[in-house]
């Protein structure tokens, strides 16, 4: 099972950024899917989740300016983020939670995509 994840680079202040993540592997089901971030020196936060019903939840520090959405027939997710700010500054992984088979699986985590907000 691998979480690819995709669309970080360098931004301006008020920019776009768009980071997508797809589930590749032998896998029953994908449950919920999130966005993580992590700044240097310092433990993963979360940023947005979405389950499989399509119910997102958002850290506040991004509310109202980044979304997450989500095709499971792809098993991919999307994190659009808007008027992102120089604090948006960080590494972004992308988790899942995975089905192997109907009774067996756990949580997977990206490699990791640097999202730098700089002018």
């Amino acid at each position: 099972v691998q979480l690819v994840e995709s669309g970080g680079g360098l931004v301006q202040p008020g920019g776009s950024l768009r980071l997508s993540c797809e589930v590749s592997g032998n896998i029953s089901s994908v449950n919920d899917m999130a966005w993580f971030r992590r700044y240097p020196g310092k433990r993963r936060e979360f940023v947005a989740s979405i389950t499989r019903g399509l119910m997102t939840n958002y850290a506040d520090s991004v509310k109202g300016r980044f979304t997450i959405s989500r095709d499971n027939a792809k098993n991919t997710i999307v994190l659009q983020m808007n008027s992102l700010k120089t604090e948006d500054t960080a590494e972004y992984f992308c988790y899942g939670e995975i089905m192997v088979t109907w009774s067996t699986g756990g949580d997977y985590w990206g490699q990791g995509t640097q999202v730098t907000v700089s002018s």
